[in-house]
């Protein structure tokens, strides 16, 4: 189980898919049972579908009715030739893992814990995506509200509405159906990709006919048994619908106004989430389509979200070095002056930048981080200045670049130090012209930015080596930022540790463990090389795995970083030893530790050293160590 506990924690953080975060652990853990076929199962509407299958394929199909069976039941089950065993977990039903050969008795109880651990995984998994989504989505609709109200013109309000609609929700279009109650027909204003006039289809028709209708919200996609697309649409627009969301816009007095309506998922299908999330921006478009009086309700939506984003980048510590932060934080979020942050990877740098942001004017605007690491430099100038349809072989539409999408606000560069010095030489001229100009066009497009560039590299031993542009290490550095490694402010390290503790025992529903002094001790003992990033992971993995009311030296050791170092009593080293007796040292520190990593068991810790109990015993004796109870 530790090893399969370790698979599938080195994929929670990288999986964007379930078949992603599985399909490693399950094959590792398939060849350690010695089985040739395992499938893992996942229900649809009342069927099955293959997710994967991995190793030597059976000649004979799983039975799906004993798939069925061992859901409902929700037991394992075996016939002459597949084992299945449920996956019993809260964020995804109907998950069935499938084995042939059947397994054999003496490993059925074992596998069966497994499926237990690979159920609490998913779920793990299953809270971090909805997290990572509820972070996009305040920050995005955020951003769209806080545009809102300052157009004047309704067609392109409308415009914008769906343009953020399809960024949010990951669709291809997305249109705004205002009802022409007199003609009984829906106005589709945006249209988004339909040339020429406004849609117009009669209110009673199609899917968006039966959720003005209704007043409810519906899904649909190919896997439903009806169509219930209006298909004279996509004859008429030469555009084929595979999935659609659609929900009701309703004004300040409740009465129907239209609908809204999203179509074609890039995953193929539109989720619970996605329908709450377009009701949220639903509801702020009805908000700005009705009269100046919801004006004043849509700003105070949009301060509400500002404080949220803000307490969600909150700078934790009282050190003197995280005093000074703040403060500098404070006077230069006032002013509108380019920053630069410098810091160790994992000091926090994008959380100080939004905290900037967040405590300046231009709070209420878009707030856009880029990792200059990430970008090509082919794509830089694309991706930071937008370009024009057909500007070149794969600008099939026109985008907006980094730049003009935070106009207004304030643009966070990460990783500075890694952009080449082409991507410098047009950085600078925007910074300095202040316009973008984008790849295929011609026209000047201002933007008011605030740039806050972030480094963890030596940008004077760069521009030193003709590395970085000497001019724009000046445009950049009007203030400069050095934030403090988590070694430099151990004060802190307790009072990070508990704010973590509590975030995440929030966020899974348990009773939050007090720390003992050993575990404090361990944690103030640490070098902290991956800084307030590796404590945060120390701390997330601890309150998963973890069961009991306290939380000790032991169990951080199992879960902290690999480059953690010893307390300078362990690390000591004393010189003056023979290499014999210093070896010998060594080996008794070495086995005492993972005794106690054990819990004292010394089956176990033979195990994780290589040895058999006997053995170990044995090396005790020779080495003169007290013979554990």
């Amino acid at each position: 189980m530790t090893v399969l506990s370790g698979e599938l924690f080195q994929t929670l953080e990288s999986a964007r898919s379930l078949e992603q975060l599985l399909q490693e652990p399950l094959d590792r853990w398939r060849q350690e049972l010695g089985t040739q076929n395992l499938v893992f199962m996942r229900g649809a509407k009342g069927a099955w579908k293959k997710a994967l299958q991995l190793g030597k394929a059976s000649p004979e199909p799983p039975d799906w009715s004993i798939a069925s069976d061992c859901l409902d039941q929700r037991l394992s089950k075996h016939s002459s030739s597949w084992s299945y065993l449920p996956i019993l977990c809260d964020s995804h039903k109907d998950l069935v893992l499938c084995f042939h050969p059947p397994l054999p008795s003496k490993v059925q109880n074992q596998t069966e814990r497994d499926t237990s651990l690979i159920a609490k995984a998913i779920d793990v998994w299953h809270r971090q995506q909805q997290k990572s989504r509820d972070v996009i989505r305040l920050n995005q609709i955020l951003t769209v509200t806080a545009d809102w109200h300052t157009h004047q013109d309704l067609d392109r309000l409308l415009q914008d509405i769906a343009q953020a609609a399809t960024r949010l929700l990951r669709c291809d279009r997305a249109s705004i159906f205002l009802w022409d109650k007199t003609a009984r027909e829906l106005v589709g204003h945006p249209a988004l990709g339909i040339e020429g006039k406004p849609l117009r289809i009669a209110d009673d028709k199609g899917v968006a006919g039966a959720v003005l209708k209704s007043m409810q919200p519906r899904r649909w996609d190919r896997s439903d048994p009806t169509d219930e697309v209006d298909r004279r649409v996509d004859t008429s627009s030469g555009y084929r619908t595979d999935s659609l969301l659609a929900v009701p816009l309703v004004d300040v007095r409740g009465k129907p106004m239209g609908v809204f309506e999203v179509i074609n998922h890039t995953d193929g299908r539109f989720d619970a989430q996605d329908e709450q999330d377009l009701f949220e921006l639903a509801r702020h478009a009805s908000a700005s389509l009705s009269n100046t009086q919801q004006m004043q309700r849509l700003m105070q939506t949009r301060d509400r979200l500002t404080q949220d984003a803000l307490q969600q980048v909150q700078l934790i510590g009282e050190s003197a070095e995280m005093q000074s932060l703040k403060a500098t934080v404070k006077r230069v979020g006032e002013t509108d002056l380019a920053v630069l942050l410098l810091g160790e990877n994992g000091t926090g740098k994008e959380v100080v930048s939004r905290q900037i942001h967040y405590q300046s004017k231009r709070r209420f605007e878009p707030f856009i981080a880029v990792n200059c690491a990430a970008i090509t430099e082919t794509l830089l100038e694309s991706e930071l200045f937008g370009h024009e349809k057909g500007a070149f072989t794969d600008a099939h539409e026109t985008r907006t670049g980094k730049f003009e999408l935070a106009s207004g606000g304030t643009l966070f560069l990460d990783e500075i130090g890694d952009m080449s010095l082409a991507g410098q030489t047009k950085l600078l001229r925007v910074l300095e012209e202040k316009v973008v100009v984008r790849v295929g066009g011609s026209t000047t497009i201002p933007v008011n930015v605030r740039v806050i560039a972030a480094t963890n590299q030596n940008l004077v031993e760069l521009v030193q080596n003709k590395k970085f542009r000497e001019d724009l290490y000046y445009r950049l550095t009007v203030v400069t930022i050095n934030l403090p490694a988590l070694k430099n402010r151990a004060d802190d390290v307790l009072e990070l540790a508990d704010f973590f503790l509590t975030m995440f025992c929030n966020k899974i529903g348990r009773n939050k463990p007090k720390w003992t002094e050993s575990a404090k001790k361990r944690l103030l003992a640490h070098e902290w090389p991956g800084n307030v990033r590796e404590l945060r992971n120390i701390v997330e993995r601890i309150a998963y795995l973890t069961a009991e009311d306290t939380i000790d030296d032991t169990q951080i050791d199992f879960v902290r970083s690999p480059r953690s170092q010893q307390n300078e009593s362990e690390s000591f080293i004393d010189l003056r030893k023979s290499l014999a007796d210093a070896t010998t040292d060594f080996q008794i520190r070495y086995i005492e530790e993972q005794i106690k990593a054990a819990h004292r068991n010394v089956t176990q810790a033979a195990e994780r050293m290589g040895l058999q109990r006997s053995n170990l015993y044995r090396k005790m004796k020779q080495l003169g160590m007290k013979q554990p109870d």
